[in-house]
């Protein structure tokens, strides 16, 4: 049968511990967006065809976990890759769903993300791709996680220890400032092998009280003035821990991109999605116009070239649906 994966991508605000001091490392926090996105389409195969070199090695992967020949996949939409938003994560779990649904299979993307090397430090990727929506996972135990991972696939993907709808008149700003990816593969792993290893054990104590007493309460009722600066002070916060690995509390050029959005009436909670370049802010449907405007000025006030999207939030998971 043929199938169709559609997903999103998705904003990683933070974690809420980096320190070895702590019994839980990681723990991410982060919320599911309705676009860009990821979207297949697979259909069995006797070999793994498709002109995507990324989709076609995990679907390499999917085949070999499913024990099946081969597929066929046709990439309609992509994500833009080592951005922030997930792509890795998403990719990788839309392929493995497509392949196992068009072999007939129901595939259980928690259970099999490792098999896929993610999930292995933050659990958003996968719980945005399960439900969408406002995501805090659980982490791993420390003994676990320490300065240097287990061996890939063996971990499981962090529990979601809370998740939320978010109002679908919500909306949030993403700037892509052109610049060099983000960290991912081993030079990620490096980097946050550094910052592990100096990570202040006082951020996490700040940042549990940020999310318990602000930034819970304000997605639950929905307060979107409350969730924004609630957002922005957790980005901050984490980007302590970043300063000497990616050159300042946010990675150039987003500092100074955030410094300029943040005069805007219009938007919200401005930060960096993981390591960047992306940057995010939160704004309504009423305020989308004035918030692309003076996204579109803080690019050209800082000299940089780069392009904007304005998403709504996603409150459900991947879309599978069969097409024959």
């Amino acid at each position: 049968m043929r199938v169709r994966v559609d997903v999103g991508g998705r904003l990683h605000v933070g974690f809420q511990n980096l320190s070895l001091a702590h019994k839980r490392l990681y723990g991410g926090v982060g919320i599911a967006l309705d676009a860009p996105r990821v979207v297949l389409e697979a259909e069995p195969a006797d070999r793994v065809v498709c002109d995507d070199d990324l989709v076609a090695g995990y679907a390499e992967r999917s085949c070999s976990v499913f024990g099946v020949d081969g597929v066929e996949i046709d990439v309609v939409e992509t994500l833009p890759r080592h951005v922030g938003l997930g792509s890795g994560t998403q990719t990788a779990l839309a392929t493995l769903a497509s392949v196992g649904r068009a072999h007939g299979r129901e595939p259980d993307v928690r259970e099999l993300a490792p098999s896929l090397n993610r999930g292995g430090r933050s659990g958003v990727g996968v719980a945005t791709f399960e439900s969408g929506g406002f995501v805090v996972d659980a982490g791993h135990p420390t003994e676990r996680f320490t300065t240097s991972p287990p061996e890939a696939g063996e971990w499981s993907v962090p529990a979601v220890t809370a998740r939320q709808d978010l109002p679908e008149d919500w909306r949030f700003l993403i700037v892509l400032p052109e610049a060099e990816p983000g960290r991912s593969g081993d030079g990620e792993d490096e980097s946050m092998r550094s910052v592990v290893e100096r990570a202040d054990p006082a951020v996490s104590d700040s940042l549990a009280v940020l999310l318990t007493r602000r930034l819970l309460p304000a997605v639950a009722e929905g307060r979107l003035d409350a969730f924004g600066d609630a957002v922005g002070d957790f980005g901050r916060l984490n980007g302590a821990w970043y300063a000497d690995e990616q050159g300042g509390v946010y990675r150039p050029p987003a500092g100074r991109l955030i410094d300029e959005l943040a005069a805007s009436p219009a938007v919200r909670g401005v930060g960096q999605s993981s390591w960047g370049p992306a940057v995010y802010g939160v704004t309504d449907a009423a305020g989308t116009g004035e918030a692309r405007s003076d996204a579109e000025g803080a690019l050209a006030s800082i000299g940089v070239e780069g392009r904007v999207h304005v998403a709504s939030p996603r409150n459900e998971g991947a879309r599978i649906r069969h097409l024959r």
